[in-house]
């Protein structure tokens, strides 16, 4: 078996941080890095890093290919596809900082309740669609033109300065002045009123990005594609594969997978940790990481079990791949060191 591991936000962003670095047991990781060939690319999204993966150019159409991994999304063919994903802007020191959805604790009723007032202000250019509550599309005619729709995906923007929401582009005019008149209804809709009255963060913009119809994919040797994210199983679904859903752990992946194959496993609980800066809550989930995918998975690796074993981490170093097969496992006299050292080589630009 062969295994391509992609795991965003692995190397926590901060090499100083000791209280969230320091004594970290990931042997299995570090073991696993140390008996590895790395490779560093410059930094990029997830979303990229994954989309590499699938061989796909760059700035596919992220929104096509979100909604046709979702389970109870709108059929994708024929259209033009734009993640409208809610938001909050805040100013801070003459910059805006962006939380995401997943920040806001939007509940379903209430983002159904917000989309149907802008499907009624807009119905003449699209429709919005819920899938989940920090999850939310914009359906516009195949024909639309986007032009070069160069925004970032939300995991590059979360938590950090917004420098502009969309391209300054003679072919974006319409589309920026659908967000300013998106923004005018965010703003006195009641469930922000109520929002605010309750001390919460309001829903003030919406995050447009990965626009496109949905992208001609190339065929892909993976036997299965294992994820809870929907764009990493749309891309599966684009490519004709066998998507499941996330095993509970190592065990069970390999119990279920098809011997002999090659299969593609994204484990994204890191993400979230980092885009909220919760050092405590990075910690908690990599140990579960450890003990449940990374250890198991070195373990199988070193066994022969697995043939090889891509990991692939879009992190704020660099984006960064380590390869490695059984006989790189068994070279002892390379020593694993602590998740600590590897965070401060990266940062210094070593391997």
């Amino acid at each position: 078996m062969q295994l391509t591991l992609v795991v965003p936000e692995l190397i926590w962003p901060e090499p100083e941080d000791h209280e969230s670095l320091d004594a970290l047991v990931c042997d299995g990781l570090n073991t696993l890095i140390a008996r590895s060939r790395m490779t560093r690319r410059p930094p990029q999204s997830y979303e990229a890093t994954l989309c590499d993966v699938f061989d796909l150019g760059e700035n596919p159409a992220y929104a096509a290919l979100r909604v046709l991994g979702e389970e109870t999304g709108p059929a994708v063919a024929d259209a033009c596809w734009l993640c409208a994903d809610p938001v909050h802007l805040r100013l801070h020191q003459e910059r805006l900082i962006l939380a995401d959805g997943g920040s806001l604790e939007i509940e379903l009723a209430e983002a159904l309740w917000i989309v149907d007032e802008l499907n009624r202000c807009f119905s003449d250019l699209g429709t919005f669609h819920v899938t989940a509550p920090d999850r939310w599309y914009l359906q516009l005619s195949r024909d639309t033109v986007l032009g070069r729709f160069d925004v970032l995906p939300r995991s590059a923007v979360t938590g950090r300065s917004v420098d502009r929401q969309l391209p300054e582009t003679p072919d974006l005019r319409w589309l920026r002045r659908l967000l300013n008149e998106a923004q005018m209804v965010l703003h006195r809709h009641p469930a922000n009123e109520r929002r605010e009255a309750e001390g919460r963060s309001t829903i003030n913009s919406l995050w447009l990005w990965g626009g496109g119809v949905l992208p001609e994919c190339r065929a892909q040797d993976f036997a299965g594609v294992w994820s809870n994210d929907p764009l990493a199983r749309g891309l599966g679904h684009a490519c004709g594969l066998p998507v499941h859903r996330l095993a509970d752990d190592a065990t069970a992946l390999l119990a279920r997978a098809t011997p002999g194959r090659s299969h593609l496993l994204v484990l994204d609980a890191l993400q979230a940790t980092v885009h909220y800066e919760d050092g405590g809550a990075y910690r908690q989930q990599l140990l579960e990481l450890e003990a449940r995918w990374f250890a198991p998975l070195q373990k199988a690796l070193a066994g022969g079990r697995i043939r090889h074993l891509r990991l692939a981490a879009s992190t704020a170093y660099a984006t960064l791949a380590w390869e490695s097969g059984r006989r790189e496992q068994w070279r002892w006299w390379q020593r694993p060191r602590p998740l600590a050292a590897t965070a401060q080589a990266l940062a210094r630009g070593e391997s």
